[in-house]
């Protein structure tokens, strides 16, 4: 008997769910508590101070060091009177995570030996030199060349976690290149801004900024902690790569939105506290469809604060869940046969005059400036479908892609039937005729006592990876472990560089002598056109839908390795050069770590793999057999020779049976560590992570099959894994 597996199962039916009271009864009381905002910087500087950097903030430009010093000094009485002895830059590396050094407050008070202080100055706030060569760079840092800098995100608030001071920066290398993940989202908000504002003022001047959103939507999965420990996949990967899917999983579809459970309610409650301290709005949490799969999500706000409160919240997450007995799964996939996880990025943009770009409006010109600006998404769209794709593909999500309400690995755009019509008409039009949306219509269910339901401008389509939603677009393809900015700077990028060219193309047929109306009118009607192949409102996940996409010159491949090429195609190249979001050689750099990070997150999985068959599941399978054998020599002792003949049969089938998976479990292991061999070898890195794909990654369903088999076999109180019915449905 596997004693560790039972004894996690035992205990975790022991757990109760823990006491959790809020801090206040009002969450207003304590919202942004551990937050430095504007208006908690109001109690700490003086109006110069707040007035250089309010300034700096909305109109851009450098803070001189005096107003540096002035904050910097500020902050740390805040944090201190909060029980901060510490100050970290916290950025964002090429990991898809968070990286943090700690330094203390304190200094020689004046030559050394003659006591100490609490300091931090404008310098220490603005920079800091973390060593560039020891995070991902793709070759731009060596180790003889590790200087990097980190520099102060003024636009996101600093926090306290614990005893430090946290302060969000970007992170460049030596050479002024970007080796993160928020320096090309800065500049890809500041290009949108730019180009948005540019077609704004030809609809009215009076539009100064426009503001990229962003509201995110969490998924996860909650497994407990002691089952958690003895599945050694899930400890090493995230997520398991063997377990036969349960007799029961989400078919009767009875978790979706259902009661939480008791554990799960005291563990949401308690995130939802811890990031109400941080400012983070959550607003919504339910079951989500798969068992054990759960969903949290905050009001939409400013996309480069969003994004930081979405790592924040990942790791809320995570330290929350272990006070709670609970490990906390964000991997894409953790379990076969079930829906994934995804993170539905919500995005908009918005006018300082208060306008949604995607809200219809109640005028014809507010609806030109609607048609306007969703056409153009529709071209960036289409135009950079395999950017986008590129942008939010990884190991991890592959596995997700086209499968359990997760959109296909082909990005296509949903519309709606009401939207569908009006671009339609638009494109057949033969006049600048005015454009009219519809009023939401009622729906009468002739139900007493339930009143009229307004429907919205559109349908859901939950198998469209970039769909329109009312007044918004929802890029569902982003993965739940992902960081939001890969995602959001190439969307905005993209669109940035887009409105650029709407500009450029109406202002010069304006030049050639048409109405500005008639200018937009002709650009718009050939952006129709020229996007059609991106809209899509069918079965994203039909064979169908696959050929269709390919004929309509859409890019289908599903490879990892080769969809990660995406980036350094000559279109995104211009296009991430023009808006100066990212360089051509910072695109390759990132290129290389995509590739690298794809070949060890396969290379741990295959030896993860490797060991829990030979080690884990081949000696239960023959001690099993052993069993049985044993069994066949003492049937002969005890029955007559025909009926133990009869019952032996049954038992060297089933030992035969057992014989010939092991066989190809070890035929299969072997295989693909030669494999992996054989691509560990080759020296660029496109090229073994290729390999990896092609060569290593078949063997895991072959050999997960046989393994998965032998799982319904053997006797259960030998088996030493936690099986799925034990990880999925114990809460």
């Amino acid at each position: 008997m596997s004693l560790l597996r039972f004894k996690a199962v035992e205990e975790a039916f022991k757990k109760k769910a823990l006491e959790v009271t809020a801090p206040s009864k009002l969450t207003s009381d304590y919202y942004g508590k551990y937050v430095f905002t504007k208006a908690t910087m109001a109690k700490y500087l003086s109006k110069d101070t707040m007035k250089a950097f309010k300034s700096v903030t909305e109109k851009g430009g450098t803070l001189d060091l005096s107003i540096a010093d002035d904050v910097a000094a500020g902050m740390r009485m805040w944090a201190m009177e909060l029980g901060a002895t510490h100050y970290t830059h916290w950025f964002q590396p090429l990991t898809d995570g968070t990286a943090e050094k700690h330094d203390s407050f304190i200094d020689y008070l004046g030559a050394p030996g003659e006591g100490i202080v609490e300091d931090f100055s404008g310098k220490l706030l603005a920079q800091q030199e973390p060593d560039a060569s020891s995070f991902p760079n793709g070759g731009i840092r060596s180790t003889f060349e590790a200087r990097g800098y980190t520099a102060w995100d003024t636009s996101s608030p600093a926090f306290v976690v614990d005893d430090t001071l946290v302060i969000p920066t970007i992170f460049i290398s030596y050479t002024g290149e970007s080796l993160d993940l928020k320096a090309p989202l800065l500049k890809a908000l500041a290009a949108v801004d730019k180009a948005a504002v540019a077609v704004c003022q030809m609809f009215d001047p009076n539009v100064k900024k426009v503001v990229s959103y962003l509201g995110w939507e969490q998924e996860y999965f909650l497994v407990d902690e002691g089952l958690f420990a003895t599945r050694p996949d899930l400890m090493l990967t995230g997520r398991t790569l063997l377990g036969h899917e349960s007799a029961k999983n989400q078919q009767l579809d009875d978790h979706y939105f259902g009661s939480v459970p008791t554990r799960v309610a005291a563990y949401m409650k308690d995130i939802e506290f811890e990031a109400y301290k941080y400012g983070i709005p959550a607003k919504t949490r339910h079951n989500e469809v798969a068992p054990n799969q759960f969903e949290l999500a905050p009001i939409f706000g400013e996309c480069n604060l969003a994004v930081d409160q979405n790592l924040q919240m990942m790791s809320i997450m995570r330290r929350v869940a272990r006070r709670h007995g609970f490990r906390v799964l964000l991997h894409e996939k953790p379990f076969a046969g079930i829906n994934g996880s995804g993170k539905h990025n919500n995005w908009s943009l918005g006018t300082d005059t208060g306008v949604g770009l995607f809200t219809p409006g109640k005028t014809a010109e507010e609806n030109l400036q609607f048609v306007t600006f969703l056409v153009c998404t529709l071209k960036a769209v289409h135009k950079h479908n395999a950017l986008l794709k590129a942008s939010i593909m990884t190991a991890q999500n592959a596995h997700r892609l086209g499968a359990n309400e997760a959109p296909p690995a082909i990005v296509s755009a949903f519309l709606g039937t009401q939207l569908t019509a009006v671009l339609d008409k638009l494109e057949n039009s033969t006049s600048d005729e005015a454009i009219v949306m519809d009023a939401k219509k009622k729906l009468s269910l002739g139900i007493p006592h339930i009143p009229e339901v307004f429907l919205d401008n559109t349908d859901r389509n939950r198998t469209s990876a970039f769909a329109f939603t009312g007044n918004r677009f929802e890029f569902r393809a982003v993965g739940s472990s992902a960081n939001c900015s890969s995602a959001m700077s190439t969307l905005n990028a993209a669109v940035a560089y887009q409105l650029t060219e709407f500009k450029a193309e109406v202002d010069a047929k304006i030049a050639s002598g048409l109405t500005k109306e008639k200018a937009i009118f002709e650009v718009i009607k050939a952006y129709i056109k020229d996007s059609k192949a991106i809209r899509f409102d069918g079965n994203g996940y039909s064979d169908e839908w696959k050929v269709e996409a390919a004929k309509r010159g859409l890019d289908c491949e599903t490879s990892v390795p080769k969809i990660i090429e995406a980036y350094t195609s000559k279109s995104s190249i211009e296009l991430f050069t023009k808006t100066g979001v990212l360089t051509e050689v910072e695109l390759h750099a990132r290129n290389e770590v995509k590739w690298e990070t794809y070949i060890k997150k396969i290379q741990i999985e295959a030896r993860v793999l490797g060991d829990l068959t030979i080690n884990h599941i081949i000696p239960v399978a023959t001690r099993y057999q052993s069993l049985l054998l044993d069994n066949v020599y003492k049937t002969k002792a005890v029955f007559s020779a025909e009926k133990a003949e009869k019952i032996a049969a049954m038992d060297l089938a089933l030992i035969e049976e057992i014989a010939e998976h092991i066989s190809v479990i070890k035929k299969n292991v072997e295989a693909m560590v030669v494999a992996r061999k054989v691509a560990n070898i080759i020296e660029h890195e496109d090229a073994k992570a290729n390999a990896y794909h092609d060569s290593v990654l078949p063997y895991f369903d072959v050999i997960r099959y046989h393994v998965d088999k032998l799982e319904l076999i053997i006797d259960d109180e030998m088996w030493t894994l936690p099986k799925y019915r034990e990880l999925l449905f114990i809460r």
